[in-house]
């Protein structure tokens, strides 16, 4: 009898293959404690491509914005300027996790519920923290977060439940928390071709709602709005073959990048030695499918079967990868400390005494970004003549 997770997973699965999505080198399954489900290599994939999702499965600022629920209080709000693109993404998942008959489910049943980043850490647990810069970084995020929640969060939000015919829901600040982590650790900055996102009409007019919400500094994939709860399909686009064409005859140039999140793409986990790499695909020439995002094999050989396929995340240090995803990295490369600068040093610099003036009548710290192998001897290390002379007198 299969367990509850391998339920979830099936189901997702299902979900995947309704919404068009092609596992064609790899499957999905569970990693471990820490990193929860992960993306393996299953079969050799001869041109490389391991998994293609339709980008009309991302969950963007402009599905939320069309959304049947969500988008004419969203859209009030957003020409009001009182949502950002971030925000309406994290509304989304707020609202939708929550609904009953959502569409999603399958997708979110498969999400973490519990991270590892500060924002979850206990008092105690946030006092280990304390003097790093990550700590006072943290209880700002935590204050401001609190206050949106407040101020514009959770009203929305239970409004809409009770449009959606539960009354009785109540939405905890923890609930809008979930959907913050999920969004900073599973959001991709994604390559959109323009006539994706500003599709244009029979008489040759652009989206007016398309270039509303990118020139107001929200990026939109122009996606349809969501099918009912209850088939779980993702609507397509009535005009696909017009944007392709669209698409074939644009240069590389012109694309428009846009902040979401892609199902099944985002199940890869992070590793400095990236064994694929992610890439849209506009015209479908690479992966048969126009306007997809694919998994693409970094290595020259077949992947070893079974094994975990992973992306990076970017050249992140420890402290940064702790704040958005949860997880520290030994023997990280990129790894890099934010240090107060001696008072001493800075005597050491030209006009130091005007400079020392400066800082304290704006009461300003004095910080330096530096690589952790910089700091391997102290911040001022000791120079070549008197370690010469240490070793001499030995």
């Amino acid at each position: 009898m299969a367990t509850p997770e391998e339920a979830k997973l099936h189901h997702f699965l299902q979900w995947l293959q309704l919404n068009r999505v092609e596992l064609r080198g790899c499957r999905i399954k569970y990693s471990d404690s820490t990193k929860g489900f992960g993306i393996f290599s299953s079969n050799h994939a001869s041109d490389g491509i391991l998994l293609v999702v339709p980008l009309d499965l991302a969950i963007t600022p402009m599905r939320v914005l069309q959304d049947p629920l969500l988008g004419p209080e969203c859209r009030a709000m957003f020409e009001e300027g009182e949502v950002d693109d971030r925000l309406l993404i994290t509304l989304f998942l707020t609202v939708e996790h929550l609904r009953e008959n959502s569409s999603w489910k399958p997708y979110f049943d498969l999400l973490p519920t519990t991270f590892g980043n500060p924002l979850w850490f206990s008092d105690d647990e946030l006092l280990e923290l304390k003097g790093t810069t990550l700590y006072r970084a943290t209880q700002l995020q935590r204050k401001t977060l609190q206050s949106v929640f407040d101020e514009k969060v959770k009203r929305l939000a239970e409004k809409l439940l009770i449009l959606d015919g539960h009354p009785e829901r109540d939405v905890k600040f923890e609930d809008f928390l979930w959907a913050n982590s999920i969004f900073w650790s599973r959001a991709l900055n994604i390559p959109f071709p323009h006539c994706y996102v500003f599709p244009v009409d029979s008489e040759g007019q652009g989206s007016d709602v398309s270039r509303e919400t990118v020139n107001s500094g929200t990026l939109s994939n122009g996606c349809d709005s969501l099918s009912n709860g209850e088939s779980g399909k993702v609507p397509e686009y009535d005009e696909l073959q017009d944007k392709v064409a669209s698409a074939a005859s644009i240069s590389q140039g012109e694309i428009v990048w846009v902040e979401g999140l892609v199902p099944g793409i985002d199940f890869c986990n992070h590793d400095f030695r990236a064994a694929a790499t992610w890439e849209v695909d506009g015209t479908g020439a690479t992966t048969g499918v126009p306007f997809s995002m694919y998994l693409l094999s970094a290595g020259e050989n077949p992947s070893t079967i079974e094994k975990e396929i992973s992306i990076s995340y970017g050249n992140k240090g420890n402290e940064e990868l702790l704040y958005l995803y949860g997880f520290v990295m030994n023997d990280n490369p990129d790894d890099y400390l934010m240090v107060h600068y001696p008072a001493e040093a800075i005597q050491k610099v030209d006009f130091s005494e005007s400079k020392t003036q400066l800082l304290e009548a704006q009461k300003a710290e004095l910080r330096c970004l530096l690589p952790r192998s910089l700091l391997n001897r102290g911040f001022f290390p000791p120079t070549n003549s008197s370690v010469e002379g240490k070793d001499k007198s030995v």
